[in-house]
């Protein structure tokens, strides 16, 4: 038996992977079980949680792999600090302290961890992690595979070959040139948080219009031959530690909105924002498909993979997938930094000589314990009552208008929720949609629901079938007119769907009810929901009317 442990931490969205004889027993980031969004740090938890999952101990271990290279990222800090000098006087020091108390050990530190010798403990490059990620889940034997995102060591966007069991770099772009940190410095200009919040500029761009391109022309230019190039002055040359822009870019675009101030698109300002937001995803949505003229042009395989944090960008997915010419298109799930924990595992093992895993799904993290959430609930004093049929008491109080939180089976893997941590309505309301995001989850009234819908019934409600982008809900579909999804329909006359077959986790639900608005089990600021016992907590706090866990229905 082999046995391989994947980690990625110490920059955001920390993960753990396992994969045994080439099978992909668990993964789980670590902010499903510390409660800290998008925690950054050595995931204790997610390795312990893997490895329990996959009846492993650490000792048994053949490899543990880091899914990027520390040495490399601090040479590349260092030498773009000094390159920068004397504008990083202030910055550089702290990035270099950053990385000296424990960044740059995080290789000894997993093997104190997990207790195997420092000489079983490997690393990968940051983007050779994602490009695995998403090309040996996929179901492809050849594809082109794009990683784009803010910055690995110094690649910010890579393009590979896969084939079969191999993965070849054919090329790549560095630092400055990112398509990643552009969109989180307008998120940062926006007052929203990097790394977290850029979901949200890609929500807010739907209320503006992009009349800034000629602003933006001085920031990238997007090159006949699919490159592009950014012009790194008006970002402070990106080390400012978390606004990742300076006063360049307030020159041409204005002054920066104040953070946790409430949203209000009347306002000129805000108006503004929106308009900058539009702009920001029309050119990126260009530059990425000149990434994907230049893949087929250099490659030529007719299937195409991605990831990194801005193959998350579901708007662009769908030009990508409609423009493109690629046969099919694949998004791994969990595109964004915890996915590199995966797809650094992957690589191991297929060092080890195991084939690539056959065969992929979300549904690899931890399991509610519904004896423990009976138990507890009824301390709380929470009328608990165990039903013989959970989905058809989901239907029956979906048809009453009310607000389902369900916490069952292996949590989700990605920022998605796909209906084991998810909170379920009628979407035919577009009134819910202010309820839920006013009442239930606390956030901004500008962000969109995705609609779960059969996978059969898809081309009648939204233009085109299901397929590998709809099934992980990452792309958006144009809705058709006079489809019952009101409340699951953004104001751009499209939806992020979620296609669902009868084996998946809402099968049932949809299959009986029809199409239901899913979004994910949390409110704003916290992470997904993992355990029971956390469950029990949003629904203590929350104004849903229910919470399942697996058969058990709670309720106040």
């Amino acid at each position: 038996m082999s046995a391989v442990l994947g980690v990625s931490c110490h920059y955001h969205e920390a993960a753990a992977a396992l994969v045994v004889d080439g099978e992909i027993r668990a993964a789980i980031a670590e902010e499903r079980l510390s409660r800290v969004k998008h925690d950054p740090s050595l995931p204790r938890r997610a390795i312990r949680a893997v490895l329990d999952l996959g009846g492993v101990t650490g000792p048994e271990l053949d490899a543990v792999v880091y899914h990027e290279d520390p040495y490399a990222k601090i040479e590349r800090i260092l030498v773009y600090g000094l390159g920068a000098f004397p504008h990083s006087i202030r910055q550089l020091p702290r990035a270099l302290a950053s990385q000296l108390s424990g960044k740059l050990w995080v290789l000894d530190a997993l093997a104190r961890e997990v207790g195997v010798p420092r000489a079983r403990v490997l690393h990968r490059t940051h983007h050779e992690s994602h490009a695995a990620s998403a090309f040996f889940t996929s179901p492809f034997d050849e594809a082109c595979v794009l990683t784009v995102d803010g910055v690995g060591e110094s690649t910010t966007t890579a393009l590979w070959h896969g084939r079969g069991d191999t993965l070849t770099r054919v090329e790549s772009l560095e630092l400055p040139h990112s398509l990643g940190l552009l969109y989180a410095a307008i998120t940062a200009w926006c007052g929203f948080e990097v790394n977290g919040g850029e979901y949200k500029v890609m929500g807010l761009a739907a209320f503006g219009e992009p009349r800034f391109r000629e602003a933006f022309e001085r920031l990238i230019t997007l090159h006949p031959d699919g490159s592009f190039s950014l012009d790194a002055r008006p970002f402070g040359r990106f080390l400012h530690p978390t606004r990742g822009y300076g006063r360049g870019l307030e020159d041409l675009l204005g002054p920066a909105r104040a953070p946790r101030r409430p949203w209000d698109l009347d306002r000129d300002d805000d108006r503004r924002r929106a308009d900058v937001a539009a702009t920001l995803q029309q050119v990126v949505e260009e530059a990425l498909l000149g990434l994907c003229r230049r893949a087929r042009d250099q490659v030529g395989a007719p299937d195409l993979c991605l990831a990194g944090g801005v193959a998350l960008n579901c708007v662009a997915n769908d030009r990508i997938q409609r423009e493109s010419g690629f046969d099919r298109v694949f998004v791994h799930p969990a595109a964004g930094d915890a996915g590199g924990a995966l797809g650094a595992a992957i690589l191991g093992a297929v060092d080890l000589g195991d084939p690539r895993p056959g065969g992929f799904t979300p549904f690899l993290g931890v399991a509610p314990d519904a004896g423990r959430a009976a138990d507890v609930a009824r301390h709380l004093g929470l009328s608990v009552r165990e039903v013989s049929d959970a989905d058809a008491a989901i239907v029956e109080r979906l048809g009453r208008g009310q607000v389902i939180a369900r916490c069952s089976g292996r949590s989700e893997w990605g920022p998605r929720a796909l209906g084991n941590r998810s909170l379920l309505a009628d979407p035919r309301d577009s009134e819910t949609r202010e309820r839920i995001n006013r009442d239930v989850k606390g956030r901004e009234a500008f962000r969109p629901f995705a609609p779960a819908v059969p996978a059969g019934l898809l081309p009648d409600l939204v233009d085109g079938e299901a397929d590998l982008l709809t099934a992980h809900m990452t792309t958006v579909r144009r809705v058709r007119p006079g489809a019952p999804l009101a409340a699951a329909t953004h104001v751009d006359g499209t939806a992020r769907i979620q296609s669902v077959q009868p084996v998946d986790p809402l099968g049932g639900i949809v299959g009986a009810f029809g199409p239901v608005l899913n979004t994910s089990l949390n409110a704003a600021g916290d992470a997904m929901v993992g355990r029971e016992t956390d469950a029990l907590s949003f629904l203590l706090r929350h104004p849903v009317d229910a919470l399942y866990v697996q058969d058990v229905e709670i309720t106040r």
